[in-house]
């Protein structure tokens, strides 16, 4: 029966329990059984695995002619080779003893989230410990895009400095344009929706919120989990190897 088959997919991880329709399908062929989307929808309707979608807010508050120009990537979220662009933002969650900031840089080319770090505040040393993250793990840097939005951390001098000192081209979205960056977004309600929200993370204090967010994008998301967006839904670090 493909519930059985779904239900042993799910069973493989913790974290499987996220998995959509589209996502499941991909799972299943990679197992050698091809059946259509409406297929998957109504094993897993009967079987009470959907989920209900969750939309994303972001918090940085901040078009004219200039901004355009400072806007590089332009919603091309896509990128030809590892390492050439990246994404960036900050998203907050409560936790029992105080807000929690989360500072991610992504890969457009895999999704892989390449440096992440976590602070008890959103100022800019928060935004440039990530890019200084990024540059220890990857140093040859120099040529590559980083599109964030245009929150005063990532248009403040030190931060730009520290591009600069790297090599790396900045480029920030357009004031209140929220779909600029829409994929960065899109990874937090992931880990808001698929960790944070249903393990209950707000009840843990930072440290241990931290811990579980990093076990989530490094040993799950990162080299685990589907990711639907590459060939044959290889996850992040399995494509860019």
């Amino acid at each position: 029966l493909l519930s059985v088959k779904i239900k042993e997919i799910l069973n493989e991880h913790p974290d499987n329990d996220n998995y959509g329709v589209e996502r499941m399908q991909i799972a299943l062929r990679q197992r050698g059984i091809e059946v259509s989307r409406r297929t998957v929808y109504r094993a897993m309707k009967e079987s009470g695995l959907l989920h209900k979608r969750r939309t994303p807010h972001g918090i940085t508050k901040a078009t004219t002619e200039v901004q355009e120009k400072e806007n590089l990537i332009k919603r091309n979220f896509r990128a030809n080779a590892p390492l050439r662009k990246f994404l960036t933002d900050i998203s907050e969650f409560p936790c029992a003893d105080g807000k929690l900031y989360i500072s991610p840089i992504m890969d457009c080319f895999s999704g892989e989230i390449v440096a992440l770090e976590m602070q008890n505040n959103m100022k800019k040393e928060l935004c440039i410990a990530t890019v200084e993250q990024l540059h220890k793990s990857f140093p040859r840097l120099n040529g590559a895009i980083l599109h964030s939005d245009r929150g005063s951390q990532y248009t403040s001098e030190s931060f730009r400095d520290t591009l600069n000192g790297y090599g790396i081209q900045q480029s920030l979205s357009g004031t209140g344009h929220c779909f600029d960056n829409a994929r960065m977004e899109s990874f937090f309600a992931t880990l808001k929706k698929e960790k944070l929200y249903k393990e209950g993370a707000y009840k843990l204090t930072r440290e241990e919120v931290k811990t579980m967010i990093f076990r989530y994008v490094f040993v799950y998301y990162n080299r685990i989990r589907i990711y639907t967006a590459n060939p044959f839904g290889l996850p992040p670090v399995k494509y860019r190897e």
